[in-house]
């Protein structure tokens, strides 16, 4: 019997990506697997049950079509109902969240199901194409750009005009990883003039690279894996007034620094805001760990002393039919050591990318910060 791989409908409100696309589903039947979707599960990212090839089969059931499935493929962690209706022994992948969902992790372990979670990926170059939380940010920090031009009360480009010249906006980029790289690329090709900061010294020559100035602080935070560490309160302190100066120049602030695993650092006090002009614009795309602005409320719009703060939501699933094929892709990078030539699944535990991004298998919590949250440490 060929492995059955099942890919449902995602159910999470304001969810509208799908963990797979035509030509991955192409691929995975060419590599002997028998692919089965929910009816209409890439409905909400444009991506039609006719589209697929013909030899992909559809359920009608959602819980259903988990109960035969030897690996499930997901966008969102999957509900306890989900895990429920899979079979002892299956494999699951997606975006496990394991830190905010621990009831469903405890749950993963009881029914001996074996998950990886993709965002526990190793950011190392052999991962790359599997790198979920690259490809999702570049489509968040791109979002991040169209945004805070719509919310402006200014033009982002310098305009000639019979009524007279137009200055450009400025936009100020705090956060240079993935997402703030390509915020930084959107603002610049919508003509504002563009300005960077990260607390990583690295990244300078990235932000220069796409055209915009780097804003250099004394405060150096170089971290572990490509990510910058959690600063201390002495620092983030510093930080803050550092940057208070430079935010206050600036039309639109757009902030995407997070720590994994942590809460977002407050970078912008409400002080700061109550500094900025009126028609400021604030895009937090930190509001999924609780946002760098004191004042962010996740998943709201707000206005505090005429400035305006965005702090959106799954920014990712606003673009749903790119995210949904970056992300497919992603899972087909990392799914396809797995099979065999035969189409039988081999799972190489000696594999750094595999090892490090298991959550549960056979009855254990293999991820240690995962298990030291939810067991007290015991192994």
């Amino acid at each position: 019997m060929p492995i059955k791989l099942a890919v449902p409908k995602e159910i999470t409100p304001g969810e509208r990506r799908v963990a797979i696309e035509p030509g991955v589903a192409d691929r995975y039947l060419k590599m002997g697997l028998e692919v089965v979707l929910e009816k209409g599960a890439g409905d909400a990212a444009y991506i039609v049950d006719s589209d697929f090839p013909e030899e992909v089969k559809f359920a009608e059931d959602h819980l259903a079509l988990y109960k035969d499935a030897d690996i499930i493929l997901k966008v969102q962690p999957p509900t306890e109902d989900e895990i429920d209706a899979m079979k002892e022994g299956a494999i699951v992948i997606g975006m496990m969240q394991a830190w905010k969902y621990p009831e469903r992790v405890r749950r993963l372990q009881e029914k001996r199901i074996t998950s990886f979670a993709m965002e526990l990926i190793p950011r190392i170059t052999r991962a790359q194409s599997m790198d979920v939380l690259s490809s999702q940010a570049s489509v968040a920090g791109y979002k991040a750009g169209i945004m805070g031009a719509d919310l402006s009360c200014r033009f982002f480009p310098m305009l000639t005009t019979a009524a007279g010249t137009i200055r450009p906006a400025t936009v100020m980029v705090i956060g240079a990883g993935v997402a703030g790289l390509q915020a930084i690329a959107t603002a610049k090709r919508l003509g504002a003039i563009v300005s960077g900061y990260d607390v990583r010294s690295a990244t300078k020559e990235q932000v220069e690279s796409l055209g915009a100035k780097f804003i250099e602080l004394s405060i150096k935070a170089e971290g572990e894996g490509g990510y910058a560490r959690e600063l201390t309160p002495e620092e983030l302190k510093q930080q803050q007034a550092e940057l208070a100066d430079h935010m206050c120049k600036h039309d639109v602030i757009i902030t995407t620094a997070a720590v994994p695993g942590r809460p977002a650092p407050k970078i912008i006090t409400r002080e700061t805001v109550e500094r900025m002009r009126p028609g400021t614009v604030i895009v937090d795309l930190a509001a999924e760990s609780g946002g760098n602005c004191e004042l962010s409320q996740p998943g709201e719009t707000v206005e505090h002393n005429e400035v305006i703060i965005h702090a959106p939501l799954n920014v990712p699933s606003q673009t749903p039919l790119h995210a949904s094929e970056m992300y497919a892709k992603n899972l087909l990078n990392f799914l396809s050591p797995m099979i065999t030539e035969e189409g039988e699944l081999h799972i190489n535990w000696d594999d750094e990318v595999i090892a490090d991004s298991c959550l549960t298998f056979e009855g254990e919590i293999r991820h240690e910060p995962t298990r030291n949250q939810i067991e007290g440490g015991a192994s």
